[in-house]
C-alpha cells in the first residue's frame, strides 16, 4: 500500500511538470509511513488548495486510509511575505545554489513572494507565478520606492552628480521600474531599491504614464526600442541588454511598452491571440526545435512580412532574419500570436 500510495503522488508532480504548472501548483509530497490504516505524508506544497486537491485524490483512490497531512508544509503565508530585489540584477535559479541552471533574472525593484529558505537561498514567487531561488543577500524586506518611469534605454548609468564625467553610482539594465524626479535639466534623480540613488539622463526615461495608447502605436514602440538591442549576446535566462534569450527579448520589449507578458516561448504563445501571416510587427512568432515538430523552443518577434528579430543563439545575440532566405527556421515555424 505504502509503494502504491508513494507511486501515486510521484505521479501527481510528474503530470504537474509535464503540464508546466508546477511553478504555479508547487508540489512536493511523499507518504512516510502507514499503519493502523493511517498514512502520514511529508513534504510541501504551494497552497491550501494544492494540498486539499492531493488529499482529495489520494482519498478518491485508496477510501479505506486516513491521510495525515501534518507533515506538509504549506509554503505561501497568510499574508504572503515578501521580499524586494535589493541589487541592480541577479539571477532565478532552479535550485539553493549558483550551480544550478539560470531560469530567469530578477531586476531591482521587484517584489516576490517569501516560500521558503535553504542555506543563503530564498525561494520565491513571482507574480505571475513563476517560481526560482535567489541568492538571500540580495534581497531586501523594505518595500521599494513608488516607481514613476522606466529605464527604456538598453542600459543607463546613474552618476553622482547631473552632469557628464562624473563618478558612476552603478548601472542599471533597461525594463527596471524606477523612481525618478525632474528638475535637475536634461538629468532626472532617479532612486533604487537598496537606497541607490544617482543622476540619469531624462532621455534614457520612460514615464509609466507616457505608454503608447494604441496597438499601432505600440508596435512602432517595439520595432524602435527592438532596433536599439541588436548585437546584445544570447545569455540563456538572460532578460536585459546585459545578455538576453530569445523569450526574455520578447518580454522585455512588451514591458517596455507597458505590456506584461509570461517569460518562457511557450507560455507565451499559450496565453497570446493566435495570428496568421501576414504577420505585422509585434506579432511573436514560435519555432520548434526540428521540423515537423510541436515542441517550442523559440519565439522572435515579427517586424512584418518574413522580416523577423530575435535573439539567436546561433548568432550569439539580437539579430535580423528572414522567414524568406533562413529556410532552417522557417520550417520549424509552428504558430504566431501578439499581445498587442
Amino acid at each position: 500500500m505504502l509503494e502504491q500510495i508513494r507511486a501515486m503522488l510521484a505521479e501527481i508532480a510528474a503530470q504537474q511538470a509535464e503540464q508546466r504548472t508546477e511553478r504555479t501548483q508547487f508540489c512536493r509530497v511523499t507518504a512516510d509511513a502507514c499503519a493502523s490504516g493511517v498514512c502520514a505524508l511529508s513534504g510541501a506544497v504551494l497552497d491550501e488548495a494544492t494540498l486539499a486537491q492531493i488529499l482529495g485524490d489520494l482519498g478518491a483512490r485508496f477510501g479505506d486510509v486516513a491521510f495525515d497531512a501534518a507533515g506538509v508544509r504549506v509554503l505561501r503565508a497568510t499574508p504572503p511575505v515578501t521580499r524586494t530585489i535589493a541589487v541592480n540584477l541577479t539571477g532565478l535559479y532552479a535550485g539553493p545554489s549558483f550551480d544550478t541552471e539560470l531560469l530567469s533574472q530578477l531586476l531591482n525593484g521587484w517584489t516576490l513572494e517569501l516560500l521558503d529558505e535553504e542555506g543563503r537561498f530564498s525561494f520565491l514567487r513571482q507574480p505571475d507565478g513563476y517560481l526560482g531561488w535567489a541568492f538571500r543577500r540580495y534581497l531586501d524586506d523594505v518595500a521599494p520606492p513608488v516607481p514613476t518611469h522606466i529605464v527604456s534605454a538598453p542600459v543607463t548609468l546613474l552618476m553622482a552628480q547631473p552632469e557628464i564625467g562624473a563618478p558612476i553610482v552603478t548601472r542599471v539594465p533597461g525594463g527596471t521600474a524606477v523612481a525618478a524626479e525632474s528638475g535637475f535639466g536634461s538629468w532626472s534623480l532617479v532612486s533604487l531599491a537598496g537606497g541607490r540613488s544617482g543622476y540619469a539622463p531624462a532621455s534614457s526615461l520612460r514615464s509609466l504614464v507616457a505608454f503608447p495608447g494604441d496597438t499601432e502605436a505600440r508596435r512602432a514602440q517595439v520595432m524602435a526600442d527592438a532596433a536599439h538591442l541588436i548585437g546584445v549576446p544570447y545569455v540563456w535566462g538572460g532578460c536585459t541588454a546585459l545578455g538576453i534569450d530569445c523569450s526574455g527579448f520578447a518580454q522585455l520589449l512588451h514591458r517596455l511598452s507597458g505590456v506584461t507578458i509570461p517569460r518562457d516561448a511557450d507560455m507565451q504563445r499559450d496565453e497570446g491571440r493566435p495570428v496568421e501571416p501576414p504577420f505585422t510587427p509585434g506579432d511573436l512568432l514560435f519555432f520548434a526545435d526540428e521540423p515537423g515538430g510541436q515542441h517550442i523552443t523559440h519565439v522572435a518577434v515579427s517586424q512584418g512580412g518574413t522580416r523577423f528579430i530575435h535573439s539567436s543563439r546561433s548568432c550569439n545575440g539580437v539579430y535580423e532574419d528572414d522567414l524568406a532566405t533562413n529556410t532552417d527556421i522557417h520550417a520549424r515555424l509552428i504558430g504566431a500570436c501578439t499581445y498587442l
